[in-house]
């Protein structure tokens, strides 16, 4: 039996190469160490000794409440009367000067919106807010249907106090009524909330808002106003831009809180949600906004405009 022939040799086999010492590889070794701990350390130089930022560092930085609450609201003048949007500006004025706080005021037309619709100037507006006055504790959107009625109650008291919410805030409650499977948190602290708003018959109510400033707050207005979302052209814009981004991103439900409308955004009439009553903050004349209907917002308003004038005369 013959066993096969072992494999020939290659006719040019590869040239000699001397066994290679640890020593160089031990010291590239070692000067990539130095050069690491050198980096490490001119890091933590510069990370001591450069000049702070308040405002960019969040875990520091803390709003001083200058002013404590910024109240905004959006006007169209080319839509409704100079008489009845000077009402609306003296209403906002009055009950910000009572408090300390200030009164924000936008145009329809001031902000680039990229064609998406003129209610979108609400939340550039508010945005807006938050860069102008960034020592703010909050910015309540009001929009420009509405009265302040009641003078006494402070956004801070009345709603924004962690306890105060604990009352108010609907836990484990449809964010879309009547029925819908996303919900708000159980288990969310009152401290823990950074928007305030209400539900109508019909959904979110976008109107009447409080956001605290915060750097989550920033975030949620950019993500309200994301391209992708002004693009699906939602029947109701960014009100149901709001519903769609609440459902599905579950780090802005987190820090939402739903309270009843009656504490911020009563509205005139009863058809669609809580109708005003003596006492609210707030009344809305949400009916009268709809195209061919801007001279019924200043009929409509005409008595809630005595009320507040006495109630702020005698406050």
């Amino acid at each position: 039996m013959h066993l096969p022939y072992p494999p020939r040799k290659a006719s040019n086999p590869a040239p000699y190469l001397p066994r290679s010492s640890p020593l160089p590889g031990l010291r590239r070794t070692r000067l990539k160490l130095i050069a690491l701990v050198a980096l490490a350390f001119i890091t933590l130089i510069y990370l001591v000794s450069r000049p702070s930022n308040k405002h960019a560092d969040s875990v520091q930085w803390k709003p001083s409440g200058k002013p404590p609450v910024v109240l905004v609201t959006v006007l169209d003048e080319k839509k409704y009367g100079k008489g009845y949007l000077q009402t609306i500006v003296e209403n906002r004025i009055q009950y910000a000067e009572k408090h300390g706080y200030e009164a924000f005021f936008a145009k329809v037309g001031d902000y680039d919106l990229k064609g998406a619709p003129a209610s979108w100037t609400a939340v550039v507006a508010v945005r807006h807010a938050l860069t102008k006055f960034p020592d703010c504790h909050y910015v309540w959107y009001l929009e420009q249907n509405a009265f302040v009625m009641n003078p006494e109650l402070k956004i801070e008291d009345h709603v924004m106090q962690p306890s105060r919410l604990e009352e108010l805030m609907k836990k484990d409650f449809p964010v879309v009524p009547p029925d819908s499977i996303i919900r708000t948190f159980s288990h969310v602290k009152g401290q823990e909330i950074d928007l305030v708003i209400t539900q109508d018959k019909a959904g979110l109510s976008v109107g009447s808002f409080i956001v605290r400033n915060s750097d989550w707050a920033r975030f949620f207005l950019e993500t309200w106003f994301d391209p992708l979302y002004r693009s699906y052209n939602f029947q109701k814009a960014e009100t149901h831009a709001l519903e769609h981004i609440v459902q599905w991103h579950p780090t802005i439900l987190a820090k939402m809180a739903i309270v009843d409308q009656n504490i911020i955004n009563s509205y005139s009439k009863g058809a669609k949600g809580a109708q005003y009553k003596n006492g609210d903050l707030v009344v809305r004349f949400s009916d009268c906004s709809t195209a061919g209907k801007a001279q019924e917002c200043e009929t409509e308003s005409q008595p809630f405009a005595t009320k507040w004038r006495k109630a702020f005369a005698n406050s």
